[in-house]
C-alpha cells in the first residue's frame, strides 16, 4: 500500500510524462474524488495508507487520463456554473467559456418567459438558467436522443435536488427547429462551429472523446448560425432575443448573418482572454 501523499505525487509524474494538461490539478482531482478527501484533510492525514481497493481505482484513473481520456469523463461528471452536471462520451463536456454565454442570457430574462435551448447536449445551458430563474421555463432541444436522455438524468438530478421544478423543462429531439412548436422569448445555443478541416488539429481530449457532432460546424464553421438565423423567426415572438456561443474569430460573421437576417441591437461578448465568446441580438420580428 502507498501513502495519500505519495500516490499523489506518482499521479503527477505519470500524467507529466503522458504531456496531460495540468497534470497536477488533474491528479488531485483524481484523488480527492477516489478518496473522499478534501485538500484540508489530505494536509492532516497526507502520511496515512490508502486502502488497497482505493488505492486500485486511482491508478486505474490515472492511467486511463494518460491515454488522454477526458478527466470528465473519467469521473463521470463536470462542474458548470457552480453545478455538478453528469456527462458521456454523447455529450459535449461543459465548458467554462460557455459560462459566459448563460451570464450575458441571464441579462434578458424575464418572468414568466419561455426559452429554447437548441443543440442542448448535457442540457447544463438551459438547466443552469432554469435554477438560477426559476420563474422562467425552458425547452431544451437536440437532434440526439443519447444526449437527450444525458440532459433527462441531469434535469432528474437537479429536480430531486430541489434546484428546478418539474414543471419548468421539456425536452424534444429535434433537426434544429423541424420539430418545435410554439414561440420563444429567447433562443440560447451553443452549436457546433469548429470548421470540418480544423478537427484533426484539436486536443485528444477534445477530437477524440467529444461527439463530432457536437463539434462539427461544417466547412467553415457557420452552418448552423445561418440555419438557425433564417429559421428563427418562426419560433421566437416579435422582440425575441438570441444568444449563441461562437468560436474565437466569429464575431463579426454571425454579426453579419444576424443583420442580413434583419436582427436588431447585435452585439459581441469577449470572454476573460478578451476572444469573441458570444453574439447576442433582437429580433425584429420580420
Amino acid at each position: 500500500m502507498s501513502t495519500c501523499e505519495a500516490l499523489l505525487a506518482w499521479g503527477r509524474e505519470e500524467l507529466g510524462r503522458a504531456d496531460v494538461p495540468e497534470a497536477q490539478l488533474d491528479a488531485w482531482y483524481l484523488l480527492e474524488e477516489c478518496s473522499g478527501m478534501s485538500r484540508a484533510a489530505y494536509f492532516l492525514r497526507c502520511k496515512e495508507e490508502m486502502p488497497p481497493e482505493k488505492e486500485r481505482i486511482y491508478r486505474e484513473w490515472i492511467r486511463r487520463r494518460t491515454e488522454r481520456i477526458p478527466l470528465q469523463h473519467i469521473l463521470g461528471k463536470a462542474w458548470f456554473m457552480g453545478m455538478e452536471f453528469l456527462v458521456s462520451n454523447q455529450v459535449l463536456i461543459p465548458r467554462q467559456d460557455t459560462e459566459v454565454l448563460v451570464e450575458e442570457t441571464e441579462k434578458f430574462l424575464r418572468p414568466g418567459m419561455r426559452i429554447l435551448d437548441m443543440c442542448t447536449g448535457s442540457g447544463c445551458i438551459v438547466l443552469s438558467l432554469l435554477a438560477l430563474h426559476p420563474e422562467i421555463q425552458g425547452i431544451g432541444a437536440d437532434c440526439s436522443g443519447e444526449a437527450l436522455e444525458v440532459a433527462r438524468k441531469n434535469a432528474q438530478k437537479m429536480i430531486r435536488e430541489g434546484k428546478i421544478s418539474p414543471g419548468q423543462i421539456q425536452w424534444i429531439q429535434s433537426d434544429l427547429f423541424s420539430e418545435v412548436t410554439g414561440t420563444y422569448s429567447l433562443l440560447v445555443s451553443n452549436p457546433p462551429y469548429i470548421p470540418t478541416g480544423e478537427i484533426e488539429g484539436l486536443m485528444p481530449e477534445v477530437r477524440n472523446h467529444d461527439p463530432k457532432i457536437a463539434l462539427d460546424g461544417r466547412e467553415d464553421g457557420l452552418y448552423f448560425y445561418r440555419r438557425m438565423i433564417r429559421e428563427a423567426g418562426r419560433v421566437l415572438e416579435p422582440g425575441g432575443r438570441v444568444c449563441f456561443e461562437i468560436g474565437h474569430d466569429q464575431g463579426r460573421a454571425v454579426e453579419a448573418l444576424l443583420k442580413e437576417n434583419h436582427f436588431a441591437e447585435t452585439k459581441i461578448i469577449k470572454d476573460l482572454a478578451g476572444l469573441d465568446r458570444v453574439v447576442t441580438a433582437r429580433s425584429r420580428g420580420i
